[in-house]
């Protein structure tokens, strides 16, 4: 299990779409995962804190071969000082589905793994993809304050795919702050929530849009790349359906 960097045979992933992504295609090579890494259900690897607080001497006495990062997930500081203390550390750069496929290519061939079938088949499906229509949205991510999603984001080219045109797809930030009376006042036909970053449910967040059509999503679907791109394209399609009958 060679990919340029030797023998790789201990990982650590500081992100949970790629813990999921190397625990079901190679099996034992995780030794560790941070305390937001939920797939598989059944992990069973040292818990080495969140995203962005990461416990560099944890990670470092585990003795990876390998981390696993990404430049949005994880800060600059926590990366920099993995390698400070001699770890090869592995960075991938995701904003579009695209980027997705070729950087979870790029990580299974670095952890030695060969080219699973769950990547093609998430290809295959997302190829298939026929947009119902187009409907133009909002997507919320946090709210106190209000946050949604803005240029260049990986959710915001899942949704496009899916004929979501995302009202805020322009603006100059990617993750933008903005104002509940503006959000209302752009007039979306829809209302995208997730229930992560932050948990938006049935009694949190439509209610702050009356009368706009509101589709709750897992944010395992529409924010993760991993095996979940694979059932990603049904499960987002058939909730963005439910939300307008």
């Amino acid at each position: 299990m060679s990919a340029g960097r030797g023998t790789v045979r201990r990982i650590v992933s500081l992100v949970p779409s790629l813990t999921e992504a190397v625990a079901v295609t190679a099996p034992g090579l995780l030794v560790g995962a941070t305390d937001w890494c939920s797939h598989p259900a059944d992990l069973d690897v040292v818990r080495i804190g969140g995203t962005k607080n990461p416990d560099v001497r944890a990670i470092t006495a585990l003795r990876p071969d390998l981390v696993l990062a990404n430049e949005e997930e994880n800060r600059a500081v926590d990366l920099a000082e993995l390698r400070a203390a001699g770890l090869d550390v592995l960075v991938t750069e995701i904003r579009t589905l695209d980027q997705g496929l070729s950087e979870l290519e790029r990580v299974l061939a670095a952890c030695g793994a060969p080219r699973p079938r769950w990547l093609d088949e998430a290809e295959a499906a997302w190829a298939a993809v026929v947009p119902e229509g187009e409907c133009a949205a909002v997507v919320p991510i946090w709210r106190r304050p209000w946050m949604v999603l803005g240029r260049d984001t990986f959710a915001g080219d899942l949704l496009a795919r899916l004929g979501v045109r995302n009202l805020y797809a322009d603006h100059p930030e990617r993750y933008p702050r903005v104002p509940l009376d503006e959000l209302r006042a752009a007039a979306p036909g829809l209302v995208v929530l997730p229930d992560e970053p932050y948990r938006f449910t049935r009694d949190d967040g439509p209610e702050a849009f009356p009368g706009t059509a509101a589709a709750l999503v897992g944010g395992r679907h529409l924010t993760w790349y991993g095996p979940s791109l694979v059932e990603a394209p049904r499960v987002l399609a058939r909730a963005l359906r439910a939300a307008h009958r």
